[in-house]
């Protein structure tokens, strides 16, 4: 237990204001008066109207704007049209001010059109040293962020685009810029706007901005951005119009499967081998002691009452996966499982029996229940195709699985004895790993595209809901993962955010 993390914690905060805007006209520059940008432009209502210049390498642009939020912004930029792939990257700092606005922004932003409610990424820097990853996904939708509270201003900024993704870099002291796990995909059609931007945060207040060492790279770009392979534990909230994520850690290698502990304050998760525990606040990760158990997979969660914690690893003279339960602060694990290659997925809402698969090392598995305590297991599919990753629903009443026996992998809900199963899901992607939330309303799918074949991993998902009530799904966030990202139960107790990985560096499959 005495192992700590050393990767990169760091606190995020998401909300929503509804800000008028409206388009303003542009003024356009020189050749050359504006560095590599080519015009600056009032967006939305800015009152007085924005100004920037370009003197001895360095931007200073000043402006004053409601918000780059919610629905529509207020800001000024100063902007470049281009296509293609692209990274921007500045030194920035904010001129005195008598009374600053702590959400005063200063940007590096790829944007749609000058259109106040445009789709748009930007990479935020606020006054109060708040740095931030905001997007809108389509016009006028409510804007979205992954935000890092950090202690101190970063000494720069980078915004990558390649392809639909786009990630935030920063270096604090001069060492190469690294991401920090704030990234997210979205499609900007060609072609767009690239360049600065400054928002007082206040419509009648005028705020300013320097970036100097400003950086504009189009095609590929330098190797400090290069995505390298790596992963970011992440929170999620659900809700449209208020939405809180946290970036909980982030860094080289990979964590898989985070549960959320019962009161809300602990998230645990697999890493090397080992089970981890972390703040869902974020703060340094601790090893949880398994005793001897070895080679601990992304199946594991906590029981109804968050006194237990099930895990799926090996043991002395038993190599292969089974599933253990050990005390949720750590301790000795117990055998529940006999049969070999077994891997949790979920328990009972009473506590009393644990549902399991058993992959046939043929491409197929199927679902099995057993007593918590151990006992005779019972088979709850059969067939040479792929039934996987049970979870019960709050209620109890059912269970929630991903078959491929309706021709596509699709979610399902059987009762707890087997019978009655019912398809669930019949659209074009393939949706696997469904989690039932605490409160009865939604489902949380990891969705892949249409014709992606099997479990793979570092790869394009979407996590959706499915609204219990209407039969509604919708997306809450598009990244890269699948395998490994929420193997098993992951909702906050709240029923209102869940937890996720998703990766850095694609697979070569």
């Amino acid at each position: 237990m005495g192992q700590r993390s050393k990767w990169v914690m760091a606190g995020v905060v998401a909300g929503a204001l509804c800000v008028p805007g409206q388009r303003a006209g542009l003024a356009q520059e020189k050749a050359g008066a504006l560095g590599v940008f080519e015009a600056q432009s009032d967006v939305g209502a800015v009152n007085p109207p924005g100004t920037a210049k370009f003197e001895a390498g360095v931007y200073t642009v000043s402006a004053a704007g409601a918000n780059m939020w919610a629905r529509e912004d207020a800001f000024h930029f100063v902007w470049k049209k281009m296509s293609g792939d692209a990274a921007l990257s500045a030194d920035i700092t904010f001129a005195d001010s008598q009374k600053p606005d702590p959400h005063r922004k200063a940007v590096l932003i790829f944007r749609q059109s000058l259109d106040a409610n445009a789709i748009y990424v930007d990479a935020a820097q606020h006054g109060s040293g708040l740095m931030g990853l905001q997007y809108r996904t389509e016009p006028s939708a409510t804007t979205q962020d992954i935000e890092l509270s950090m202690e101190r201003m970063p000494k720069r900024l980078k915004l990558v685009k390649q392809g639909d993704a786009f990630t935030m870099y920063l270096s604090y002291e001069g060492e190469p810029l690294h991401s920090v796990g704030a990234t997210t995909k979205l499609h900007l059609q060609e072609p767009f706007y690239a360049g600065i931007g400054v928002c007082s945060h206040n419509k009648d207040q005028v705020e300013t901005a320097k970036f100097s060492n400003v950086k504009f790279e189009t095609g590929g770009v330098e190797e400090s951005a290069k995505a390298v392979e790596g992963s970011t534990l992440q929170t999620e909230g659900i809700e449209e119009n208020f939405r809180r994520a946290l970036v909980v850690a982030t860094g080289a290698g990979r964590m898989e499967a985070p549960n959320w502990s019962k009161d809300g304050k602990t998230l645990v998760f697999n890493r090397d081998g080992k089970i981890w525990r972390i703040a869902a606040e974020g703060g340094e990760a601790a090893v949880v002691n398994t005793g001897e158990a070895t080679k601990c997979t992304g199946s594991h969660g906590f029981s109804p009452d968050g006194k237990l914690l099930a895990i799926s690893c090996s043991m002395p003279g038993k190599p292969e996966t089974r599933v253990y339960v050990v005390a949720a602060s750590g301790g000795e694990p117990k055998l529940v499982t006999e049969g070999a290659w077994s891997y949790f997925h979920g328990w009972s809402p009473d506590g009393k029996t644990i549902a399991f698969t058993r992959p046939d090392h043929k491409g197929g598995g199927n679902i099995f229940v057993i007593p918590a305590e151990g006992g005779a297991e019972k088979a709850l599919t059969t067939g040479s195709g792929v039934s996987d990753d049970p979870d019960y629903s709050a209620d109890g009443k059912w269970i929630y699985f991903n078959s491929d026996r309706g021709g596509s992998m699709q979610i399902w809900k059987m009762q707890p004895d087997g019978t009655g199963a019912q398809q669930v899901t019949n659209d074009e992607f393939a949706n696997w790993t469904p989690h039932p939330s605490p409160d009865g309303q939604s489902v949380l799918i990891l969705s892949y595209p249409q014709g992606v074949k099997g479990h793979p991993t570092n790869t394009d998902i979407a996590l959706r809901v499915l609204n219990l009530g209407d039969g509604k799904i919708r997306t809450i966030v598009n990244v890269i993962g699948g395998a490994g990202s929420d193997n098993t139960p992951n909702w906050a107790p709240d029923g209102k955010h869940f937890a996720f990985v998703s990766f850095e560096g694609r697979s070569k499959n």
